[in-house]
C-alpha cells in the first residue's frame, strides 16, 4: 500500500532518544494496592486541592529521604558505579501542544520533600500553562532535539552517566501518570532509577501504585517496603499537611518535624540544621 514518509519532528526525536537509553536499563515494576481514603478526604476539603501528581511527588520524596537506594543512580563513567544524591529531584512528565502536535516534556522539581504540596502544584500548573517557548527548560529540550543524532546521543550518554550532572538534567526519580484520562501504564520505560506511576483513584480511596525500578541499583524487596512506607506517609504526613493552613516551605519543614515523629519527620529538621550551620 502506498503511503507517505514523514520526518521525525522534534517531539518524536525526544521520545526516540528517551527510548534508546531506556532500552538498556533492566527495569522491573513493583505494585501495591493502597487504601488512601484519609488523604483523599483531606484533599477534598482542602481549599487549594493540589493535583494528585504533586501529592504523590512530595510523598515519594519524603520516602526517598529514608531509603538511600531511591536516591542512587547507576553510572558508567569513568567506570560502573552507584552515585548517591543528598536529596531528591523529581522529573514529572507533562504533555503540551507544540507545533501542532502533542509533545512530552519533563518538569524538574528540586528537593520536593522540603516544599509544600501547594507549591509543587503551582510549579506544575505554571509548566502546563505558560507558552512552551517561554520555558527555558522546554526550549533547551527542543534545541537539543534539533541536533544531529550522534551529537544528541553523546549528550544524553554523558548526562546520564556522569553522576554529578545526571540529576541536573534528568532528576533522581520520575513521575509519569495519565490516570486523569482513566488509564494507567503497567510498565513505563525510563532510564531513571525509579519511576512512580499510579492508576485512577476509586471513590473509596483505593488505587494501584507502582514503582518501576532499575534492578542494578536495588532489589524488589526494598521497593516493596518503600511502597508500604509511601502509603503511610500519604495517609499521615501528607494528610496532615493538606488539612493544615498553607505554610511556606521553611515553616512547613519545621512543622513536619514537630507533628510527625516518624523517621521522615525527624530527618527534615536535621537537614535544615545542617544547612543553617553551613550558611
Amino acid at each position: 500500500m502506498r503511503g507517505r514518509s514523514l520526518p521525525l519532528s522534534r517531539p518524536r526525536r525526544i521520545i526516540c532518544d528517551l527510548m534508546h537509553f531506556s532500552a538498556g536499563v533492566p527495569t522491573v515494576p513493583v505494585q501495591r494496592r493502597m487504601a488512601l481514603a484519609p488523604v483523599v478526604a483531606a484533599r477534598a476539603e482542602s481549599a487549594d486541592r493540589p493535583p494528585w501528581t504533586a501529592v504523590f511527588t512530595k510523598a515519594f520524596a519524603l520516602v526517598a529521604a529514608e531509603f538511600p537506594d531511591l536516591r542512587r543512580a547507576y553510572c558508567k563513567f569513568p567506570w560502573p558505579h552507584l552515585y548517591e544524591y543528598p536529596a531528591s529531584v523529581a522529573q514529572i512528565t507533562i504533555e503540551r501542544e507544540y507545533a501542532g502536535e502533542q509533545a512530552v516534556f519533563g518538569v524538574k522539581v528540586k528537593d520536593p520533600a522540603r516544599l509544600p504540596v501547594t507549591e509543587i502544584g503551582a510549579q506544575l500548573r505554571e509548566a502546563t500553562t505558560v507558552p512552551v517557548e517561554s520555558s527555558k527548560s522546554f526550549r533547551r529540550t527542543l534545541r537539543i532535539a534539533g541536533w544531529p543524532r550522534p551529537l544528541r546521543r553523546l549528550m544524553w550518554w554523558v548526562a546520564l552517566n556522569v553522576g554529578r550532572q545526571r540529576a541536573n538534567y534528568f532528576g533522581t526519580f520520575g513521575v509519569s501518570v495519565y490516570s486523569a484520562l482513566g488509564a494507567e501504564s503497567l510498565h513505563p520505560l525510563s532510564p531513571l532509577t525509579c519511576t512512580l506511576n499510579y492508576g485512577p483513584i476509586s471513590a473509596d480511596g483505593g488505587v494501584d501504585v507502582r514503582v518501576v525500578y532499575d534492578h542494578r541499583v536495588m532489589d524488589g524487596a526494598t521497593v516493596a517496603r518503600a511502597l508500604a512506607r509511601l502509603e503511610e506517609v500519604l495517609n499521615g504526613t501528607i494528610r496532615d499537611e493538606l488539612a493544615s493552613p498553607p505554610l511556606s516551605a521553611g515553616v512547613w519543614a519545621t512543622r513536619v518535624g514537630v507533628a510527625d515523629r516518624s523517621r521522615v519527620g525527624e530527618r527534615i529538621p536535621a537537614a535544615e540544621n545542617r544547612r543553617a550551620a553551613a550558611g
